[in-house]
C-alpha cells in the first residue's frame, strides 16, 4: 500500500466514525429535550419539533456513509461539520444556555480528521452558528428557553461572547492535536513504506536466488507476479490485497531451495525416486514460511503449499475443488502459463495460442473452471505481459 493508499483508506475509516459520532449525538439531543421539557420554561412542541428535526439530521451521514456507501467522497467531512453545527445552532436558538455545553461537539469531530483547514472551518462555522443562534433566541424568547439577560447587548456580551471564547480557545487545542497527529501518522506512513519496500526486496532477493538454481531467469517470477497482479483484479480484490498477493506469488517456488541441482537442472526425466523429492519442494516452502510474520510472507506459504494442486485432486498433496485456496488457483494458472511459454535449456517455449488452447482444454481438470474463465476474459494482458518481460538469458 502506497502512502496515498494509506491515507484514503484512513479518510475512509474516519468518515465512517464521524457518522458514529453523530448517531451517538443523538443520546445528548434526546437528554437535552427531556431536560427542556422538565424545566417547563419553553413550548414543549416547537422544542419537540426542533430536537426531532436535530435527530433525523443527525442520521444524515449514516445514510450517505453507511448505506450509500459515499465514504471516499472527500465532501462529506464538509457535509458532517456542516450538520454538526447547524445541529448545535438549532438547539442553541432553542435552549439557550442549556444547550451550551454541545459546541464542543463539532469540534470534536472536526479533530478527527488530519486536516488543520477543517478545524477553522468548523471553528468559523461555529463562531457565526453560535452568533446566530443568540440573537434568535433573543427575538424569539416567546417559544424558545428566555434568554439570559433583557438588554440584546447585555445578553450578547454576557452570553454569547463566553460560547465564542470557548469555541475560539476549542480551536486552538483541536488544531494543535491535529498538528501533532499529522506529524504522527506522516511518521507512521514513512515508517510502513520503508517496512514494506524492504520486505519486497527480500522477498525478490529469495525468490529469485530458487530460481537461479534451477537455472531460471528473475523474469519467470516477476511475469508470474504480474499475471497474478491481473487475476488478482479480475477477481474483485481490492488494491492493496492484489499488491501483497503479486509479491508473494514471487516466492511460490521458494521450496526449491532445499532441492538438490541435480535433480532441479536433470536434463532427461526424472525417476520415480527423483520425482518424489522434486515435489517435496511443496512441503520444504511450506516449512520455511510457516513462522515467518506479515501478510504477504503467509499468503506466500499458502501458495508455495499448493501452487502444484489440480482442480481434480491429481496434483502433488492430492487436494481438489474448493479444498486448494482460492490464490492458488490462479497460481496454478500463472505458473502454468509461464512455464509451457518460456524456453529453457532442456525444451523450447510454446506459442501463447498453444499455450491459451492447452489452458482452456485443462478447465475442469488440472484448473478451477473459473479461473480459467477469468483467463481467457485477461488473455490479452497476459500476452502483453509475456511479450514485455522476455528472458534475459536462456541457460
Amino acid at each position: 500500500m502506497d502512502s496515498k493508499r494509506l491515507l484514503d483508506d484512513n479518510y475512509i475509516k474516519i468518515n465512517h466514525i464521524s457518522s458514529k459520532c453523530m448517531r451517538i449525538f443523538v443520546i445528548l439531543v434526546v437528554a437535552l429535550w427531556g431536560f427542556a421539557c422538565f424545566s417547563q420554561e419553553c413550548n414543549v412542541y416547537i422544542v419537540t419539533i426542533t430536537m426531532f428535526t436535530c435527530c433525523i439530521f443527525s442520521f444524515i451521514p449514516t445514510f450517505i456513509i453507511d448505506i450509500l456507501k459515499y465514504d471516499k467522497s472527500r465532501s462529506i467531512k464538509y457535509i458532517v461539520i456542516a450538520l454538526a453545527v447547524l445541529i448545535c445552532t438549532m438547539m442553541s436558538a432553542v435552549l439557550s444556555h442549556m444547550a451550551f455545553v454541545v459546541w464542543i461537539f463539532p469540534m470534536l469531530v472536526a479533530s478527527l480528521y488530519y486536516n488543520k483547514t477543517m478545524v477553522l472551518y468548523t471553528s468559523l462555522l461555529s463562531i457565526i452558528g453560535a452568533l446566530g443562534a443568540n440573537v434568535f433566541n433573543f427575538f424569539f424568547s416567546d417559544v424558545t428557553v428566555p434568554a439570559l439577560y433583557d438588554e440584546f447587548y447585555t445578553n450578547l456580551i454576557l452570553s454569547a461572547f463566553p460560547c465564542v471564547m470557548t469555541i475560539f480557545l476549542l480551536s486552538f487545542v483541536a488544531y494543535y492535536i491535529v498538528s501533532r497527529n499529522s506529524i504522527m501518522l506522516n511518521n507512521t506512513i514513512e515508517h510502513a513504506e520503508e517496512v514494506k519496500t524492504n520486505q519486497k526486496e527480500l522477498v525478490y532477493a529469495f525468490a529469485e536466488l530458487s530460481e537461479s538454481k534451477s537455472k531460471s531467469t528473475g523474469e519467470h517470477i516477476k511475469r508470474v507476479a504480474e499475471y497474478m497482479r491481473v487475476l488478482g483484479i479480475a477477481s474483485g480484490f481490492d488494491e492493496e490485497y492484489v499488491d501483497k498477493l503479486s509479491t508473494a506469488a514471487m516466492m511460490h517456488d521458494i521450496g526449491k531451495l532445499m532441492i538438490s541441482e541435480d535433480i532441479l537442472n536433470k536434463p532427461g526425466k526424472l525417476t520415480d525416486e527423483e520425482f518424489a523429492i522434486m515435489k517435496s519442494h511443496v512441503l520444504y516452502g511450506d516449512a520455511l514460511l510457516e513462522k515467518c510474520p506479515g501478510d504477504i510472507l503467509q499468503i506466500a506459504r499458502t501458495i508455495a503449499r499448493e501452487h502444484h494442486e489440480k482442480w481434480d485432486g491429481s496434483g502433488y498433496l492430492g487436494m481438489k475443488g474448493e479444498e486448494i485456496a482460492y490464490i492458488s488457483r490462479l497460481i496454478a494458472v500463472c505458473d502454468v502459463f509461464d512455464a509451457l511459454t518460456s524456453t529453457r535449456y532442456y525444451k523450447k517455449g510454446w506459442t501463447l495460442e498453444e499455450t491459451f488452447n492447452e489452458i482452456v482444454s485443462l478447465s475442469g481438470k488440472h484448473f478451477d473452471p473459473k479461473v480459467v474463465k477469468l483467463f481467457i476474459e485477461n488473455f490479452d494482458k497476459f500476452k502483453e505481459i509475456a511479450q514485455k518481460q522476455p528472458d534475459k538469458k536462456i541457460y
